[in-house]
């Protein structure tokens, strides 16, 4: 018997993420273990009046793909893959993987090229402005966390709201509470992060900040936005381990001058977090200051997309910035790393003390956007 909040998922991605409506092409991809959402969001497309395109994906293709891959492979987008993206006018990405180490020991080099041929569809999804990366539970996201599946399945649904009677409404009420913040954040001109190991500064002054709050992640919360490219000065630490590439990443430092990573270590996955500093010119340069406002989600898993949405944190992306942010920096790479401010960490907008601990200061009576806990 599926889940009731499965449904839910799919009317909150389909009615509100996306907004689907009659005529549209909807994509919809993922592997297998997303089955029971992929179904249900086929079902709702339909009723919206809308066409669902389904990509399901199985598992252990992307590893025969980096063992037997040529060099044209990495050079040319597929002709019927590019007139998917072009045809499509929204798309929902799930990620259900069977296996989170299935890549970790891929060359890197392989990795970074193929993100750099699809490029060109990634930029064709963010000018489109209608997608929504969204997560499945499985077993092997539930290994990654220290859980069981059902402790897992409580954790991310409670994450994405579907515990709400209403969820479109819940994350609609998000939006107009994250509001407020976003407009504060857009009066600063520098913003300082100060915690653990972590002394850094830089400036935001012209960016524009996002407001994000379910339309583009699921599970969502945050405010973000592209950093003047040379400003940043300082160190950062960032505690919470992440999951990248199929590998893990932790306890990552890293020292920036003018904008520039010129330092930089790992505790753990210290070889693949060079190789990714190294990818290309932008890559050393911050595309993303992040400002996470999910108060839903209880603690790190190893998973960046509930990661850098938790209640108390930043994050940080290396590379390539969003357009939208008013931020230039160009990559082929775009990796977020999440700072946790919630023990002993602050953060200042122009000098302004504006969260402590993790809690905001100015904003702790947005319902919703906090607990009292």
């Amino acid at each position: 018997m599926v889940d009731e909040r499965v449904g839910k998922l799919a009317r909150v991605l389909v009615d509100y993420s996306i907004e689907a409506g009659e005529g549209d092409q909807v994509l919809v991809f993922g592997e297998v273990g997303a089955g029971p959402l992929i179904k249900e969001l086929y079902a709702r497309v339909l009723q919206v009046g809308a066409t669902p395109i389904t990509q399901v994906s199985l598992p252990g293709t992307q590893e025969l793909f980096f063992a037997h891959a040529q060099g044209l492979h990495y050079e040319e987008i597929p002709q019927v893959t590019r007139a998917i993206y072009e045809g499509a006018d929204a798309q929902i990405g799930i990620r259900s993987p069977s296996n989170t180490r299935a890549l970790a020991n891929v060359d890197p080099s392989r990795q970074q090229a193929l993100q750099r041929r699809n490029r060109p569809l990634s930029e064709m999804m963010l000018e489109k402005n209608r997608w929504v990366l969204t997560l499945f539970p499985t077993e092997a996201l539930a290994q990654e966390a220290h859980m069981s599946l059902a402790e897992y399945e409580e954790f991310a649904f409670e994450a994405m709201g579907l515990n709400e009677e209403d969820p479109v409404r819940y994350w609609s009420e998000k939006s107009a509470e994250q509001e407020r913040l976003k407009e504060r954040l857009e009066q600063a001109r520098e913003i300082r992060i100060v915690g653990p190991e972590t002394d850094l500064t830089l400036s935001v002054e012209g960016r524009t900040f996002v407001n994000s709050a379910g339309r583009r992640n699921m599970p969502c919360g945050e405010v973000f936005t592209g950093p003047v490219e040379d400003s940043a000065n300082g160190i950062v630490y960032f505690g919470v381990p992440a999951a990248i590439g199929g590998r893990e990443v932790a306890g990552v430092r890293l020292r920036f001058e003018e904008g520039k990573v010129v330092e930089a270590s790992a505790e753990k996955g210290e070889e693949y977090l060079m190789s990714l500093l190294d990818t290309d010119a932008g890559a050393r340069y911050l595309g993303e200051l992040g400002i996470g406002t999910n108060y839903g989600i209880r603690r790190a898993s190893a998973n960046v997309l509930f990661d850098e949405k938790l209640g108390g944190t930043v994050h940080l992306a290396i590379g390539r910035s969003y357009a939208e942010t008013g931020g230039k920096n160009e990559s082929s790479v775009h990796t977020d790393l999440v700072c946790d401010l919630r023990d002993g960490g602050e953060l200042y907008a122009d000098g302004e003390l504006i969260q402590e601990n993790g809690r905001f200061r100015e904003f702790d009576l947005l319902a919703g956007v906090r607990d009292d806990g």
